[in-house]
């Protein structure tokens, strides 16, 4: 990331390209501490999803077909968006208790159906 002067938003478009989990790790930090630290906004575009997860406060989720007919929601917060955008995938995650990480659900098992029925596919603490 170059940033030849202060600005008040940072586009920030895929942190975590070519970074191995360690590098993701410090990166992750990093910007997170700045945006926090200098009071900023960051719009994020990441695909890593442990990555998105933990630099997000609020997410914009896309529905519709991709690169054929698309909406934008308006900015949510990250358990309500991640509900939503789990939901139309049909999977479920929990956070590990070990290492807090996101863990997919195996398909129809106990806890898969338990959250589908309480509406809570993504999980912040478990």
């Amino acid at each position: 990331m170059v940033c030849l002067q202060p600005a008040d938003i940072y586009l920030i478009d895929e942190p975590s390209a070519y970074l191995d989990s360690e590098q993701r790790i410090v990166a992750s930090k990093v910007i997170k501490r700045f945006i926090l630290h200098a009071k900023k906004t960051a719009f994020v575009v990441e695909h890593d999803f442990i990555m998105a997860t933990y630099l997000a406060d609020r997410v914009i989720v896309y529905e519709g077909r991709p690169s054929v007919d698309c909406t934008a929601n308006s900015p949510q917060s990250l358990l309500t968006g991640m509900n939503l955008f789990l939901s139309h995938l049909d999977i479920t995650f929990r956070r590990d208790p070990t290492n807090y990480r996101p863990k997919i659900n195996k398909l129809d098992s106990t806890k898969d159906r338990e959250q589908k029925a309480a509406g809570s596919y993504y999980y912040l603490d478990d």
